[in-house]
């Protein structure tokens, strides 16, 4: 058995409406495990959205008063807020449906700016 296939409960899109009626697709799509599966994930990163803008609030808020007293930015700190900011647009990719790659904590936190291969 091989896994290149999609899942038993994948749900295809005809090319022909006509052949199948408007309400079977919808009942398909509302018994469609893998949707509702995705609108947990959904909630989960919705939450880890709302805690990521409070990190970036204190991150703003940390640079800020770093360069007041010092007058330069603290590197680790520029680094880890555009990690931070790269992190926040994987979600909200995730979230708009613009990809189908869950960010942290399903994979590794982000290093550099996103590939064209993640979007």
């Amino acid at each position: 058995m091989s896994n290149a296939g999609p899942p038993p409960d994948h749900v295809v899109e005809d090319s022909a409406p006509e052949e199948e009626p408007e309400d079977a697709r919808l009942e398909d799509n509302l018994k469609s495990k893998s949707t509702w599966l995705r609108l947990l994930f959904m909630i989960v990163f919705v939450v880890l959205y709302g805690v990521s803008r409070i990190v970036v609030v204190t991150v703003v808020v940390v640079q800020f008063l770093w360069v007041l007293f010092t007058g330069k930015p603290n590197e680790r700190l520029s680094r880890f807020g555009l990690s931070l900011a790269i992190y926040t647009y994987q979600i909200v990719s995730y979230l708009t449906f613009n990809t189908e790659r869950q960010p942290f904590p399903f994979t590794d936190w982000p290093t550099g700016p996103p590939s064209a291969a993640e979007e």
